[in-house]
Order: structure tokens, then C-alpha cells, then sequence
């Protein structure tokens, strides 16, 4: 006999108070803290409680009563579906606030180390169509939404391009049209989509590992070059033919794409890394174009995905290290060697070090492509290559910079960084969370100078941020 599951309550007329993690919002009800998505504060609403904990739940709103003075109309037709841009229904001057402040309480109750006061966030000039980069799915499982699911209506075409539904990794949202890249990113899914359903081309299935079509990625420049990749699995000559065939007709009706790419890829995961890409039409890169500074890309660079507040990102970076010329700069986590070719020409000598071989081979490529001359630029794991022989060899530097990913650094990085003892560091976090914690760890020989957070991504809860530190007096 099966246990008969709880209902859960219906809580009426909840104030929603403040904004969480992960694009959620949070309400308090009889001291219970409930987290929920597509809200914003001063909503009042009708919570269906879907989970519920012994200190806290999560829930859904199902009726609005008052909508709070910051809510506005969301502009995507996907919104609340795809799972991504949660915060569209919250004014972007809101946005930033709510990313201020989420910086000031990472650092001060996670850190809990003495900061000065933190400038104000540099928000985004563009707010839509402000990626350099998109990836799409291709998958012959279509998700239906709950008012397509209540109407009952009967699709003849279940195969859809578009983004993963969040808890269902085998099912995608059809997307007509996303706001996030220039529209060429549209036009370009949706007329390969219409061609693929015209010739009866077989979308993936990820359970079973079968059918051709499996992933498209868009890449656009500021330079006004564009790179489009398909990833398909290709068992035969015919079919190799069939993807050849695709891909002329993207070339024809796209002339402006300088690099149509694609990849063979009949493994069970979507990843790249370890395959060969092959040029259909033109080349295989695109450049990015900063301070006169060009920077190679390639499909499998990394590269930050807001082109123009990547070089806010940098100028913030770049002016923190307080460079004359006559510094040794150690860039950590440098990956295609941006930060580190960016800052090359206010200092003595830089030295990145990034775990992916390829970013740097990117990253010598672009030290090449303009001339410079005074990079070093290494592989392999960080906590294996920064130790006290590599700084003995190479010199101790007088300003690290550190952009790691969103785990954070190493504890045996930290006690490397600590024993270098340069008079600067500069840590760029797209976590400021972790980063608060890495903070707490310098926090015995180094105090925080300045904090400058950067809004790289609208209406997402994510935002960058970049802090100084400098060596303090004993």
C-alpha cells in the first residue's frame, strides 16, 4: 500500500520581501523563509508551496493581487518557460540594486573582513541582444507548456531547436525568438529549423543517442564577423552528404557568416574539446576587437560573452593593478590571455597560467597577432604549476591578477599567493560568494582597498566582481 503524499498548502495573499539566490525571491510566512521564481518584491501573491523543509520551502506564484512598483512587463515570449533571464519582470535599475547588494552581503557576511565602501555597480549599456555567444539544442522531444498541455493541443512536429528545460535534460523549448544575441541568431536557427523539418532531417534524441541534428552555436564579433557551428552525428556517407547539403544551404542564404563550422560528434555528450572542427566556408576563427587590441576566438575559445562589458571588466582590472611599466604581473586563470595581453602594455612582463591547453595556445596566438612581446603564458593544472620553484624561477610577481571560475582558487593556490607576497592583487569573481571566502583567506596579510562590481549579464541574478587588495603594514 502506497502512502497517500501530503498536500502541501495554499498560502494566500503573501508580501514578497527580497530577492535570493539563483534569480529567486524570497517571502516569510509564521518565520518560514519560501523562495520563489518569477516574483518580485512588493508583489503580493497567491504561493502554491511545492516542497517544503523543516526550515524552509519553495513554492510557486498562482495568483497575483498587487503587483509591486518595480515589476514591468517581460519582453520574451519564453519567459518563465526556458528557465533562463528570471529577472525580466524586475526593472533593470532594480536589478543592479538587488546585484549591489548581493555583492555588500556576500562579502560582509560570508567574508567578514573590513571594506571600504563599494563603488557603484557599472551596469550594461545594452540589456538585450548583449551576447557575443548562444548554443542551441536540437532534440525531437518537444516540451509542451502547461497552457499547451491543458489545451490539449496536438503538435504534428515534435522535433524543436532551442534551450533545455531546467530538471529535464532530455526536453527543449522550442524558441521562435530569444533577445539575448543579435537577431542574425534567430534568423539563422529558424531558417535551419525550417529547412531541417522541410528535408526530414532527424532531430536528437538523448536517450536513445539517435538522429543527426544535435547542437548550433552562434558566435557574433564587434568586429561585425560571425561564426556559426553545427554539431551532428554522422554515421555515414550519406548522411555526411545530407549535413553538407545543410550546410550550403546556410552558406547561400547567410553570405554574411565568415565562419561556418561544423563537427562530427557521435558520442553520448555534446562537448567539443576533444574533437576536430572542420571548415565548411571560410575561416576558422573570428577576431574581437578591443583598445586596438585584436583577440582571436575560435569555437572552442573562451571569451566573455558581453562584449562591451568585458572591456568595462578589463579597464577596472587593468586600473586596480596601478601598473607603471615596471611591474611583473602574474595573471591566474588567464584563459585565451585577454586580462594578460590587455594589461601587457603598462607592464614589465606578464605570465599567465590556465588550465585548458588550447585557450593557451589562443593566448599566444593573440600576444603574436599584436605584437607583443613581453608574455609568457603556461598550462596545467593552477595548484600544480604555481608553486614557490615557479616563482623562484620566474620571479616574485609585484601584482597578481586572479579571474578564477565560480568554485573559487585552490586553498594550496591561496597559501601560494600568500608566500609570494606581491604588493597587489586583483581578483575578478563571477562568484562573489566564493570569492568572499578566497577574501577571508588573504584577509592575514592582505586588506581589501576598493570593490567595483560589473553587471555582465541582464536579467540574470549574476553579476562580476572585481577587488583590490593590497599588502598591509606590520
Amino acid at each position: 500500500m502506497t502512502r497517500k503524499k501530503k498536500e502541501l498548502p495554499l498560502l494566500e495573499k503573501v508580501t514578497i520581501t527580497d530577492v535570493a539566490a539563483e534569480g529567486k525571491a524570497v517571502a516569510k510566512v509564521n518565520d518560514l523563509v519560501i523562495f520563489v521564481p518569477y516574483v518580485v518584491p512588493g508583489d503580493v501573491v497567491d504561493l502554491q508551496v511545492k516542497r517544503k523543509k523543516n526550515h524552509y520551502a519553495e513554492a510557486v506564484a498562482v495568483k497575483l493581487h498587487e503587483k509591486s512598483p518595480m515589476r514591468v512587463e517581460p519582453f520574451c515570449e519564453h519567459y518563465g518557460v526556458c528557465g533562463g533571464c528570471k529577472w525580466q519582470c524586475l526593472a533593470y535599475a532594480d536589478q543592479i540594486r538587488y546585484k549591489q547588494k548581493q555583492v555588500y552581503d556576500n562579502l560582509t557576511r560570508i567574508g567578514k573582513i573590513e571594506l571600504p565602501e563599494i563603488s557603484p555597480i557599472i551596469g550594461s549599456e545594452k540589456t538585450m541582444y548583449y551576447r557575443n555567444k548562444l548554443e542551441f539544442t536540437f532534440s525531437n522531444k518537444r516540451w509542451l507548456t502547461e497552457e499547451e498541455v491543458k489545451q490539449d493541443v496536438k503538435y504534428e512536429q515534435m522535433n524543436a531547436v532551442g534551450f533545455h528545460i531546467p530538471g529535464a535534460f532530455d526536453k527543449v523549448l522550442a524558441i521562435e525568438k530569444c533577445w539575448l544575441q543579435d537577431d542574425i541568431s534567430n534568423q539563422i536557427r529558424n531558417a535551419i529549423r525550417d529547412y531541417a523539418y522541410e528535408h526530414q532531417y532527424a532531430f536528437f534524441n538523448l536517450r536513445t543517442q539517435e538522429g543527426m541534428l544535435r547542437n548550433m552555436m552562434v558566435r557574433t564579433s564587434s568586429t561585425g564577423e560571425l561564426m556559426v557551428l553545427l554539431q551532428c552525428k554522422i554515421v555515414n556517407d550519406e548522411e555526411l552528404e545530407k549535413m553538407k547539403e545543410l550546410l550550403q544551404f546556410v552558406a547561400d542564404k547567410f553570405p554574411q557568416i565568415t565562419s561556418l563550422l561544423y563537427v562530427v560528434n557521435n558520442k553520448c555528450n555534446d562537448t567539443i574539446g576533444d574533437l576536430d572542427v572542420c571548415v565548411f566556408k571560410g575561416k576558422d576563427h573570428i577576431f574581437e576587437e578591443m583598445e586596438g587590441l585584436r583577440f582571436k576566438v575560435g569555437p572552442k575559445s573562451f571569451y566573455q560573452t558581453n562584449s562591451g562589458q568585458a572591456y568595462n571588466l578589463y579597464k577596472v582590472a587593468r586600473d586596480f593593478a596601478g601598473l607603471t611599466g615596471n611591474e611583473l604581473v602574474y595573471d591566474l586563470y588567464t584563459g585565451t590571455g585577454t586580462i594578460a595581453n590587455f594589461v601587457s602594455r603598462q607592464a614589465k612582463k606578464v605570465i599567465g597560467i590556465e588550465y585548458v591547453p588550447e585557450a593557451i595556445e589562443d593566448a599566444k596566438v593573440n600576444s603574436e597577432l599584436n605584437g607583443i612581446k613581453n608574455t609568457l603564458f603556461y598550462a596545467g593544472d593552477m595548484k600544480d604549476i604555481l608553486t614557490e620553484d615557479f616563482i623562484r624561477t620566474h620571479g616574485r610577481p609585484d601584482v597578481i591578477i586572479t579571474d578564477p571560475p565560480r568554485a573559487g582558487m585552490h586553498g594550496d593556490v591561496i597559501q601560494v599567493i600568500l608566500a609570494a607576497e606581491p604588493e597587489r592583487i586583483v581578483y575578478v569573481s563571477c562568484n562573489p560568494a566564493t570569492q568572499a571566502r578566497d577574501l577571508q583567506l588573504l584577509d592575514v596579510k592582505y586588506k581589501v582597498k576598493a570593490v567595483q562590481p560589473v553587471d555582465m549579464f541582464p536579467h540574470t541574478h549574476h553579476v562580476e566582481n572585481v577587488v583590490l587588495l593590497e599588502k598591509k603594514i606590520h
